[in-house]
């Protein structure tokens, strides 16, 4: 299972409108009230072993956008969590004046070690 599929599955489980790195509609349809959008911020390897990548982290931002403010949220943090990432950084994004949402990106890590080394 790829990062993508992987932050797909666990936010599928919010029942909420989700795309990968920008929300893009229809000509003349608005946005949606409330949706997330997901992108890959890096991906460093973290350990090798006779020059051979052993292990492999995922930082991925989600961006949470609604209309109603920043105060009712779903639970992003529970639905990542529960795949397997771990919290990071928080942090509030500029309110869009044109489309009227507010956003808070979220950060996750996900660290990955090939199923073939685990078995080695």
């Amino acid at each position: 299972m790829t990062i993508w599929e992987l932050v797909e599955e666990a936010l599928a489980d919010l029942g909420m409108p989700v795309a990968a790195n920008a929300m893009i509609q229809e000509t003349g349809e608005q946005l949606p009230d409330q949706y997330l959008v997901y992108f890959l911020v890096s991906s460093p390897p973290e350990l090798h072993a006779d020059d051979v990548e052993v292990m492999r982290s995922y930082r991925i931002q989600v961006s949470v956008y609604s209309r109603s403010g920043l105060a009712d949220l779903p639970d992003v943090d529970g639905a990542m969590t529960v795949v397997g990432f771990s919290r990071g950084p928080q942090r509030e994004l500029p309110y869009n004046i044109l489309t009227r949402h507010y956003g808070l990106a979220l950060e996750y890590v996900y660290t990955e070690i090939p199923v073939e080394e685990i078995s080695s």
